[in-house]
């Protein structure tokens, strides 16, 4: 009996340390001919991807594999090009030519062309800011900062085309942002926190970062690790390239007949308590990239995606008030351009609001909104009603944990947002109409 005891144990040794999905799969950027998935393994494997479109279910598609390595952090992006505009496509993971069931929906979409054919299409927009999942050892005494997961249920259950990640998406704490390990450590931990893994394999997750994935608390250009927390950002997101290739995460893209420009509030930003020199929270180059690209779109709506508040004009914390002078000049560009529709989509500020800001000097009456919206799992700003935020829109301030959806809808020439605002059981807060201006 003693040889087929050791045979069985040496089996189940094997069994317990066969390759498996740590986190994930996640779909990333998708456009009309790639989609990216991200999938992190729990050792190094050869991992693909396996799709079909669900209108022709037998019709199977593998991606080219890729061999996740230690180095970075047995993370795979795997590309889907054999795609077409306006599919839903289901997929698998396959770990060394084994496929990974998961238990829930894995399911990717590509966007539809629709230019010069239909009506754009209607979509719907998930997002949030301020993910903080507790981490006991490495949290700070007391009460937990972080709570309420069963958040990323209510947004899955949703169903948004593209999920939103309006930064803070994790909290380095101290051991974590001065090495390499430690970034690894806070990004591996955070993503395989299993209320979020529907959320990630069924929508488009895209993402900015803020202060806390970025570095410390209110980190500004000088960060001295913001190299390798850039790679870290770029390994465990799947977005669109990058505009400056080795600086900040700034990118772009589209969806039905809206742009989204994402932006970077940390690479350039001035220390706060900075005395001299120029002071800045954008840079020269991502200030006038933006604005070129405001200018030559033709989209109906221009969703301008930053860490940090723009609108609001109260000089507090980290708003773009602070910068007062930028944001000032922001503003008048966007308005003596003469671009219409832009929507501001920030994070940060640990409640919800909405923002607008009327231009009555304009003949035809330009506006400027501000969704904000924050927090998903963090801590929450039981103060804020006290700011007095002129440009608030009455009824919108929320002061729990919370997202929204936006719903792009409506035909050509007559586009509308609705905006909801949910808590984290998914209970509607409030909502909202924002008409196309022509």
């Amino acid at each position: 009996m003693r040889p087929l005891f050791l045979t069985c144990v040496i089996w189940s040794s094997i069994f317990a340390q066969q390759v498996t999905i740590r986190s994930g799969p996640m779909v990333g950027f998708s456009d009309m001919r790639q989609v990216t998935v991200w999938v992190q393994t729990t050792r190094s494997a050869t991992v693909q991807l396996e799709y079909a479109d669900t209108t022709q279910p037998n019709r199977w598609y593998r991606s080219s594999p890729v061999v996740t390595e230690h180095n970075d952090a047995f993370v795979a992006h795997l590309v889907a090009d054999s795609v077409l505009p306006g599919k839903i496509y289901r997929y698998q993971i396959l770990l060394d030519g084994r496929p990974i069931e998961r238990p829930y929906r894995q399911l990717f979409r590509t966007p539809p062309l629709w230019q010069w054919r239909t009506d754009p299409p209607l979509f719907r927009i998930a997002l949030g800011s301020c993910a903080y999942i507790n981490e006991r050892d490495y949290d700070r005494p007391g009460t937990p900062y972080g709570g309420e997961y069963s958040i990323f249920e209510a947004i899955a259950a949703a169903d948004p085309h593209i999920m939103l990640w309006l930064g803070d998406n994790v909290y380095f704490r101290e051991p974590d942002w001065n090495s390499w390990t430690g970034i690894i450590h806070r990004y591996t931990h955070d993503r395989a926190t299993p209320q979020v893994q529907p959320l990630l394999a069924a929508t488009c997750n895209i993402a900015i970062w803020d202060d806390h994935d970025y570095g410390p608390n209110d980190a500004d250009r000088g960060f001295w690790n913001k190299h390798q927390t850039r790679r870290a950002f770029d390994l465990f997101w799947a977005n669109p390239p990058a505009v400056f290739p080795n600086e900040g995460i700034t990118t772009k893209f589209t969806w039905g007949d809206c742009d989204f420009f994402l932006l970077d509030d940390r690479w350039w930003r001035s220390p706060n308590n900075r005395k001299t020199g120029p002071r800045t929270l954008l840079g020269r180059e991502q200030f006038e990239w933006l604005v070129d690209n405001l200018v030559s779109s033709q989209a109906t709506f221009k969703f301008v995606c930053i860490g940090g508040q723009v609108l609001n004009p109260v000089a507090r914390f980290e708003n773009m008030a602070t910068y007062a002078e930028e944001r000032n000049h922001l503003i008048e560009t966007i308005r003596r351009e003469g671009v219409r529709n832009v929507i501001f989509l920030t994070g940060d500020r640990h409640h919800t609001e909405l923002s607008r800001a009327l231009d009555y000097a304009d003949a035809d009456t330009l506006v400027l909104y501000d969704l904000t919206v924050s927090p998903l799992t963090s801590g929450v700003n039981t103060r804020a009603a006290e700011e007095p935020n002129t440009l608030r829109v009455d009824g919108t301030l929320v002061t729990k944990r919370n997202f929204a959806t936006i719903d792009v809808e409506g035909p050509r020439l007559q586009r509308r947002l609705r905006i909801r605002v949910y808590d984290s059981k998914g209970q509607l807060q409030w909502e909202r109409i924002i008409e196309q201006q022509r």
